[in-house]
């Protein structure tokens, strides 16, 4: 489902990912962790074109991001991605931010996205939102509104870039339980994230990164039930993060 082949991103002089790769095939769940800084979110923002990219190669579905023919906003719509901080649009009410892309993006009628938006809002828990506005929702209820709307984009997979780091710890666990959910139906997923309970539930592999470079890419089970085989810095991250 996705392919990243020896890709190095530049800031100006700072090198910013040092030749990383790594795959992700259809219904596996994928955990992006490493210490703060360390490319982890411009990496998986690679994968829907957010981010240029210096060298090598980034395909989605044999979609080929950095070519120059590249429709960007159709592999866009068909990537659902999820910001830490939301990014809904806070003069519209939720069922217009759930109808907004689907009408102007997708070319669907407002009652079939209305249609739509309503599946979704139930799914996550919120079909009783629709008409308020983000800022009469407390931030785990605005996370699951920008889950259901990149969900009613029917998206071939789904990008999390740290979602729960801006909420309080009592609406982490609402948030989680929707990408449980989402993992157990077999969405193709990478997420950004520090939850490693989360990570140890529901991932299949666990990527590391640092400073920029992959450093390890291995399955859940041996990350976390085989530290002394890691690397030393995938190691240290871990013991810090698990003694929290």
């Amino acid at each position: 489902m996705i392919e990243i082949e020896g890709v190095s991103k530049w800031y100006g002089a700072t090198r910013v990912l040092d030749n990383c790769s790594m795959r992700v095939e259809k219904g596996e769940v994928v955990v992006v962790c490493g210490p703060s800084g360390s490319g982890k979110s411009t990496l998986i923002k690679l994968v829907n074109g957010l981010e240029p990219f210096q060298a090598g190669r980034v395909v989605v579905n044999g979609v080929s991001v950095g070519a120059r023919d590249t429709d960007l906003p159709r592999l866009r719509a068909q990537v659902g991605m999820v910001f830490q901080n939301f990014e809904l649009f806070p003069h519209l009410n939720v069922l217009d931010n759930l109808c907004l892309a689907q009408v102007r993006a997708l070319g669907r009628s407002r009652r079939e996205a209305e249609a739509r938006a309503t599946h979704y809002l139930e799914r996550v828990g919120l079909a009783d939102f629709a008409e308020r506005l983000p800022a009469q929702l407390s931030g785990g209820q605005q996370q699951r509104v920008a889950i259901a709307r990149a969900l009613c984009m029917d998206p071939i997979c789904m990008l999390f870039d740290e979602p729960t780091s801006a909420l309080d710890p009592e609406m982490v666990c609402e948030v989680l339980e929707v990408m449980v959910g989402l993992a157990e139906e077999g969405m193709t997923m990478i997420c950004v994230t520090h939850e490693m309970g989360f990570a140890r539930k529901v991932a299949d592999r666990i990527v590391f990164i640092d400073r920029g470079a992959i450093l390890d890419d291995c399955a859940s089970a041996a990350f976390f039930g085989s530290p002394d085989a890691r690397p030393e810095r995938a190691r240290q991250f871990l013991s810090r993060i698990l003694a929290h």
